[in-house]
């Protein structure tokens, strides 16, 4: 049985751990496109100028504000495909279910180009949706949904929700296909209603499922992703919507500091690490149950 693991285990070694070599980079001035052996040795340099420095401390605080927003909200909405996958499981027309839960699905399998070609087509000022609008002779000028810094993070949110929605339901509706049916029977029997049927039976027995998920996200709390992000990203919301992966990547690739990004992600990583250890902590200690 261990064997057939074995291929698994390699495949993480090679793609979650060998990769973790290039940490070394953070402690040299690499300039590519010179060796590394031949880069300037400099220790923690850029360690101290991330806290020494005003301007790229003011910045790094912004970059964790965004992040910290972004995650929160995602987090303080996770409990959102728990909801709609009880709901679609109460649909009763199969065809109608199969329908919708096809169409709410489709979206996570769409690159973020693509959801923002969308979003151009629809709410640039010469989209659809100003068009629109214009043409009811609703507004006079155009409405700057996407060259505008002003809620940016909540934009951000319902682009999400809009795509993960439905693709995170499908773990919970797995979840109402494995409860057991007797325990609606019984409450059946004790003249429970159907909406105390899933108050009591079925959201108590998908508890467990959401508590990892939760955890999880929790521990990739500084792991927002960056391809979102880096195709709505432009002169007007920079500010609002560089997240910490975006930030490493415009540092890295864009001011060809790649020491320093290094550095940046090196950080994070060891965060994330510590906020899932946290999270298992306290999971282990209020629940009696931990994931680690």
């Amino acid at each position: 049985m261990w064997l057939l693991i074995v291929p698994f285990l390699i495949l993480s070694v090679l793609f979650s751990y060998l990769p973790l070599f290039g940490w070394v980079y953070a402690f040299f001035d690499y300039k590519p496109p010179i060796p590394l052996e031949q880069s300037e040795f400099v220790g923690l340099q850029w360690f101290e100028m991330m806290v020494q420095n005003p301007a790229q401390l003011k910045a790094i605080g912004q970059v964790l504000i965004n992040t910290f927003a972004m995650s929160g909200l995602n987090i303080l909405t996770s409990f959102l495909p728990l909801i709609f996958a009880i709901m679609l499981n109460e649909i009763r027309a199969k065809w109608f279910k199969n329908l919708i839960q096809t169409l709410t699905t489709l979206p996570n399998f769409i690159s973020w180009v693509l959801v923002y070609a969308v979003a151009f087509a629809m709410f640039s000022s010469t989209g659809m949706f100003n068009e629109l609008l214009q043409n009811l002779h609703l507004i006079t000028e155009p409405i700057k949904f996407l060259d505008s810094d002003s809620h940016t993070w909540l934009k951000m949110l319902l682009w999400n929700l809009w795509k993960g929605v439905g693709w995170g339901s499908i773990l919970y509706l797995a979840g109402i296909s494995g409860i057991d049916q007797e325990l609606y029977e019984a409450a059946q029997v004790d003249g429970a209603n159907r909406f105390q049927q899933i108050l009591h039976v079925t959201v108590p027995q998908l508890l467990p499922t959401y508590f990892v998920l939760l955890m999880l996200s929790v521990s990739n709390f500084l792991n927002n992703g960056m391809d979102q992000y880096y195709v709505f990203q432009n002169a007007f919301n920079m500010q609002h919507i560089q997240v910490l992966d975006l930030y490493v990547y415009n540092i890295g690739m864009g001011q060809s500091s790649l020491s320093l990004a290094t550095a940046i992600s090196m950080l994070k990583s060891l965060v994330s690490v510590g906020l899932l250890l946290l999270v298992n902590w306290l999971s282990k200690r209020t629940r009696g149950e931990s994931i680690v």
